[in-house]
């Protein structure tokens, strides 16, 4: 047999494998938005390393999260707010629904003042950059189709690579950071028992199962795909916290060592330029740009699937505006939200970025007791319900991040209980 015919079956499988890539890579990076950058640069800015021991924690629970989602979407063929809607009835999934709208439109808000405060460091008026991120993220879906949006979103993606370079440039220390990662520690103070919760809060969040399962079924794929988009999902949470991770390294080897506090990802890096040069500071900003422009994108796009697949209604970017109208009006009317409350004079968000959080950390539980019930139903997953093994990881899992999400809930509602 040739070189050439041995190869052939390893090109099927690689063109397969980069057909199937997506939704598992573009859910995990996404979830590296505005308000998660800024929860890791705060991490490494006051705690330096000491918070490293967590990234390989919230790389397994994001993996196991979004694998059942993965599996759920390929096997049944239907979002999840559709098999929730079948398992709970309509009024109970309205009203998580309702909750889920909230919050998003509170994450997108968020997300463009991320692209305001990126652009300022620039200067350029938050009157420019939000209208333009806007009308951009808004012709992107409204015009594109399935496959070029999805191509955008990966190359997108490829950009958080920006905050790997940032974090190389910052020089830390390997030692320290390697013996962090492996040494877990733990501090009983508020801002770092906070912290330490919103970095589960900001790394699994429920919008992102809606999401990855909507784009999997949108795509087109099937049981035969499952192997493949395991992979994606994979993959796509590696590089999500690796990325959190290098955030994290950055501000520790820069920011914590010269004794600097920040609030923002924005202080963040306007601080690095002194310490770690115009370069690190300039691609920790494009980063956040990147990454609030992204996110923007995706979390109304998000809702937009998950209000649409609730009630029956046409759904999908591959289709037009005369097909979907209504998916496209929910999708619109929470951009135009969500830069609108940008350009109003308000002094501060962190009440509503606060208030998306305590909603994120009510529904997260709901959302993944629902998912065990539905991964293990023999009569709508057959023989992929979770084995013994994997059932036993992800209610270990769950209960984790039931608990954690329960503490930070009430941490944000009563401050100083810590």
């Amino acid at each position: 047999m040739g070189l050439q015919q041995r190869l052939k079956p390893l090109r099927v499988r690689l063109l397969v494998i980069l057909a199937v890539l997506g939704p598992g890579i573009i859910t995990a990076n996404v979830d590296n938005d505005a308000g998660g950058i800024t929860t890791y640069s705060v991490a490494g800015a006051h705690y330096g390393y000491g918070l490293l021991w967590m990234i390989p924690l919230v790389a397994l629970a994001l993996i196991v999260v979004q694998e059942m989602s993965a599996r759920l979407g390929v096997v049944t063929g239907k979002g999840l707010a559709d098999l929730i809607r079948e398992s709970l009835g309509v009024r109970l999934t309205a009203l998580i629904l309702g909750l889920l709208v909230i919050a998003n439109l509170a994450n997108t808000v968020s997300e463009f003042a991320g692209v305001a405060a990126s652009m300022e460091i620039f200067g350029v008026s938050k009157y420019i950059s939000v209208p333009l991120a806007a009308i951009g993220v808004w012709l992107l879906i409204v015009k594109g189709n399935y496959k070029v949006v999805e191509r955008i979103f990966l190359l997108a993606s490829t950009l958080y690579l920006a905050y790997i370079i940032s974090g190389l440039l910052a020089r830390p220390a390997w030692d320290e950071v390697l013996r962090a990662t492996v040494t877990p520690s733990f501090h009983l103070e508020t801002g770092y028992v906070v912290l330490m919760l919103t970095i589960i809060g900001t790394t699994i969040a429920p919008w992102m199962q809606f999401y990855q399962q909507s784009s999997i079924v949108d795509k087109g794929l099937k049981v035969s795909d499952y192997a493949y988009e395991r992979l994606d999902v994979v993959v796509g949470s590696i590089f999500a916290v690796i990325v959190a991770a290098f955030i994290v390294i950055s501000c520790a080897a820069t920011l914590y060592t010269h004794g600097l506090r920040i609030d923002t990802a924005k202080d963040a890096a306007e601080a690095l330029g002194p310490l770690a040069g115009p370069y690190a500071a300039s691609l920790f900003a494009l980063g956040l740009l990147n990454a609030s422009v992204f996110s923007a994108a995706i979390l109304p796009l998000s809702t937009a699937y998950v209000v649409c697949e609730a009630f029956g209604w046409e759904a999908g970017v591959s289709r037009s505006l005369q097909e979907a109208p209504i998916f496209f009006g929910i999708y619109a009317t929470l951009i135009i939200l969500g830069a609108g409350i940008i350009l109003l004079p308000i002094p501060s968000l962190i009440q509503a970025m606060l208030a998306s959080q305590t909603l994120n950390g009510v529904l997260l539980p709901v959302i993944l007791l629902v998912m065990l019930r539905l991964i293990n139903d023999k009569r709508l997953m057959g023989n992929y319900v979770n084995s013994r093994f994997f059932n036993i990881l992800s209610w270990l899992i769950v209960i984790a991040l039931i608990v954690l999400t329960a503490i930070l809930v009430l941490v944000s509602i009563i401050p100083g209980l810590t």
